[in-house]
């Protein structure tokens, strides 16, 4: 046996040591992880009421909005408002050059003048006739002759005063006055421009926000609870959203419901609507709109931060009597960002870790303690007597 086969052989003797030493006292001063006691911070499934919120995208909608023309051709000389100005029913808002209206009033005037003094004159001469026809002393053609005259005259008396009439309305047509109260948009004309009826555009648009309405889409499996409650009077709250669901706008009340699916998408398209007293909700902007689709009066009810998403899906760690956990696969019903419904898997009462998850697997000693006590779920929707469309309105 040569040097370096000694060496070799040497060396396989002192990993072997090596090893039965570390086998025998290297591996004793740690234990194994079914030995580790983990800290965790459990809580008790609990049965309770539920309401299921059904969160979609709406656009806000106003409850009025109107494009305002001219109702006349002419010179705009006058532009009474600026733009975001909350105006009244009746207020000015603009003013077309009104001299040629007037002009054809005095016009329209004086042939009323000259038509009822003809009248006048031919009524007159015919009550001469009726007193010569009465003594024989005229033909009866001559009283028919004046007659006719007096009819002509008479029409024309009503012709003239249409004209007026009309020239009147056309003359208030000059006067542009707002159509709804409401906040009217920048002006979309400059003075000196000509306008009329038939501008496209308009002059401006006045929008009535107060109240105003939100329309979101709902999935078709959502709709046939809603839709009995509506229509028992039932009052439906719904929750707008602006960024993130701390960004409250304002809480209104479910109005109505279209008769039709989009087949496109399978939703069925609600409106809401919001008193919108302080004005956040802007016409055409998007919003979240949270409706409350089922209540669920005995659900059971865990931490969201139970639930943890396995290879098999959704599971969570039950605490045993003996300290030790359990992987107990669960079925999810929904929930929201503080609790989750089971609807099979576990029970009320038993004990889960909401905290601690990540250090854990089936048959670990836990040392567990309790969480806080869970806040009440949502309420259930409120009745007609009890609902108020808005927080902030006023009654």
């Amino acid at each position: 046996m040569n040097s370096r086969t000694g060496w070799t052989i040497a060396l396989a003797g002192v990993v072997i040591v090596g090893v039965i030493w570390w086998v025998g006292h290297g591996s004793g001063h740690g234990k194994s992880d079914a030995d580790q006691t983990v800290p965790v911070v459990t809580a008790v499934v609990r049965q309770g009421s539920f309401t299921v919120y059904q969160a979609q995208p709406g656009t806000v909608t106003p409850a009025n909005s109107v494009v305002v023309r001219s109702r006349v051709d002419g010179e705009l000389t006058k532009v009474a408002f600026s733009g975001g100005q909350m105006v009244k029913k009746g207020d000015l808002l603009a003013e077309v050059d009104p001299r040629a209206f007037q002009a054809q009033a005095e016009l329209s005037s004086g042939d009323l003048a000259r038509s009822q003094a003809q009248l006048a004159n031919a009524q007159e001469t015919l009550g001469h006739f009726h007193a010569l026809a009465a003594q024989d002393s005229i033909s009866r053609q001559r009283v028919a002759d004046q007659e006719s005259l007096v009819r002509q005259y008479t029409a024309d008396v009503k012709s003239a005063q249409g004209r007026i009439d009309s020239t009147n309305l056309q003359l208030s047509g000059a006067k542009i006055l707002s159509p709804i109260s409401g906040m009217v948009s920048l002006r979309r004309v400059d003075p000196g421009n000509i306008v009329g009826p038939s501008d496209p555009r308009g002059i401006a648009v006045v929008t009535q926000s107060q109240p105003s309405k939100v329309v979101f889409s709902v999935p078709v499996n959502a709709v046939p609870g809603v839709l009995s409650r509506l229509q028992q009077g039932a009052c439906i709250p719904v929750d707008a959203y602006g960024d993130s669901p701390d960004d409250v706008l304002g809480t209104g009340r479910l109005l109505a419901a279209n008769n039709q699916v989009d087949p496109a998408t399978g939703t069925v398209k609600f409106e809401a609507e919001f008193a919108n007293a302080n004005g956040t909700l802007l016409p055409n902007q998007f919003v979240t709109a949270r409706l409350p689709v089922k209540m669920l009066p005995q659900a059971t009810l865990v931490p969201a931060a139970a639930v943890q998403q396995g290879a098999d899906g959704p599971f969570v760690y039950q605490v045993k009597a003996d300290r030790t956990v359990a992987v107990v696969p669960v079925k999810v019903g929904g929930g929201d960002a503080t609790s989750t419904v089971i609807t099979s898997g576990i029970a009320p009462g038993a004990s889960v870790v909401v905290q601690g998850a990540d250090r854990l697997r089936a048959g670990v000693t836990v040392s567990a303690t309790a969480a806080p006590a869970a806040a009440p779920s949502s309420p259930a929707p409120t009745d007609v007597a009890e609902c108020h469309p808005d927080p902030t309105a006023k009654p």
